[in-house]
């Protein structure tokens, strides 16, 4: 099995990137999926939440809250931090059996970690490789404004919560430019799907 770290900023094109891998055959483990799966109701982090934040972050259904806690977390760096301490263990155990089960299936696997929070949860995992999906700040803005109706001031502020560009580019064994046309990226996810393809040596 081959484990590849997939990350990059909001609207950095992450998922188009996953997506063409997937059609191309590899096992894509998506972390925001399985990171809103550990908070379902009935959950211990759910619960964990609960108790840090208080109330108000779960709604009339039990269900976790996710604008009040958004409006709480993002842009104060203490209370990002304590979530992520609840949140990231819970992931990085459910996350770490779906590589298991993907291995056991087919040992030759090629399986696609797409977290966006690889620099910020100082990841533990052993990536075979890492790689970044990459769009200039003002690109993601755009995007954020345009494709998601976000404010401009928002959509800043939530890029400026997450790792910087050069944080992201420094951990890096491979960057996808995700700033051009989208046949440009999916150009560069197929060179690098024939370089996983490749036998070793």
């Amino acid at each position: 099995m081959q484990l590849i770290g997939l990350t990059g900023g909001i609207a950095s094109g992450k998922s188009t990137i996953a997506s063409r891998l997937a059609s191309h055959g590899a096992v894509v483990v998506d972390a925001d999926r399985i990171a809103r799966e550990v908070v379902e109701p009935g959950t211990p982090a759910l619960a964990e939440i609960a108790r840090r934040f208080g109330d108000g972050v779960i709604d009339a259904d039990g269900r976790l809250d996710r604008p009040a806690l958004g409006a709480i977390v993002f842009g104060d760096p203490e209370a990002l931090a304590a979530l992520n301490g609840i949140t990231h263990p819970a992931v990085l155990k459910e996350s770490t059996a779906r590589f298991r089960a993907a291995a056991e299936r087919d040992p030759d696997a090629i399986v696609v970690y797409d977290v966006p929070l690889l620099v910020e949860s100082a990841n533990a995992y052993p990536f075979d490789r890492v790689v970044v999906a990459h769009a200039d700040e003002q690109t993601r803005v755009d995007r954020l404004v345009r494709l998601r109706g976000m404010d401009r001031a928002e959509a800043e502020r939530r890029i400026r919560s997450q790792a910087s560009d050069a944080e992201r580019l420094a951990v890096a064994d491979v960057v996808i430019d995700t700033g051009g046309t989208l046949e440009h990226t999916i150009e560069q996810v197929d060179a690098l799907w024939e370089e996983l393809r490749r036998p070793a040596g």
